[in-house]
């Protein structure tokens, strides 16, 4: 029921990230932008990957090897900030090809690092769950950082674009970046937490003793 529940709502994010009018706002705005990113990343990708993690089409019990949350993280972080640099973030800006594929290739690490972290039944596995939280801290982290680098900056990053609306580019830019910051930043910290919590409550029970 969960699953389901989880996979609805998933679909839901994607609708929004993809449809009328985010990713016209996102070819317009940074904000726009950096909306369909969280959507994809921090709303649809564990919404999604909870709807599969444990269930017939979980990849991760067949290909554990291929789900190690650290690597996935790492390469998460490159796609980030990659598209992030001038030249790219020009490309996703203003080609309807540029914005698909970097926002895909989002979603998609953004779904391998959740699934790295909360998949399979190798989910019972404590180094996975181990190796899951620092996955997701280091996610967390980057896109913190990321974040407080856009929003605090003094000057735009990305001189190719002049704003939107009564916005500066500058004051564009700060926005996308405390997007970036609160939702990003929590929602892969809240993943993190959640599964120290996880592990700190099984440790506990087994070193309670018997009644």
């Amino acid at each position: 029921m969960h699953s389901r529940i989880f996979f609805i709502a998933g679909i839901v994010a994607l609708a929004f990230a993809w449809g009328w009018p985010v990713p016209q706002l996102a070819q317009q705005a940074f904000f726009g932008h950096m909306i369909m990113h969280m959507l994809n990343v921090a709303v649809a990708a564990p919404l999604l990957s909870f709807a599969i993690a444990g269930k017939r089409f979980d990849p991760v019990d067949r290909w554990p090897w291929l789900f190690a949350a650290i690597p996935a993280s790492v390469v998460e972080l490159v796609i980030v900030w990659g598209w992030h640099a001038p030249v790219p973030h020009h490309l996703a800006r203003m080609t309807t090809f540029g914005l698909v594929a970097e926002q895909s290739m989002f979603l998609l690490s953004g779904i391998w690092v959740w699934l790295s972290a909360f998949g399979g039944s190798a989910y019972d596995d404590k180094a996975r769950r181990g190796t899951g939280i620092i996955g997701l801290l280091l996610t967390s982290m980057h896109m913190t950082f990321l974040g407080a680098l856009l929003g605090l900056s003094p000057r735009p990053l990305y001189p190719h674009h002049h704003g939107f609306g009564a916005l500066t580019s500058l004051a564009d830019q700060h926005l996308g970046g405390a997007i970036m910051l609160v939702v990003g930043g929590i929602v892969y910290l809240s993943g993190g937490l959640w599964l120290t919590v996880e592990v700190l409550r099984e440790r506990k029970l087994f070193q309670e003793p018997a009644q």
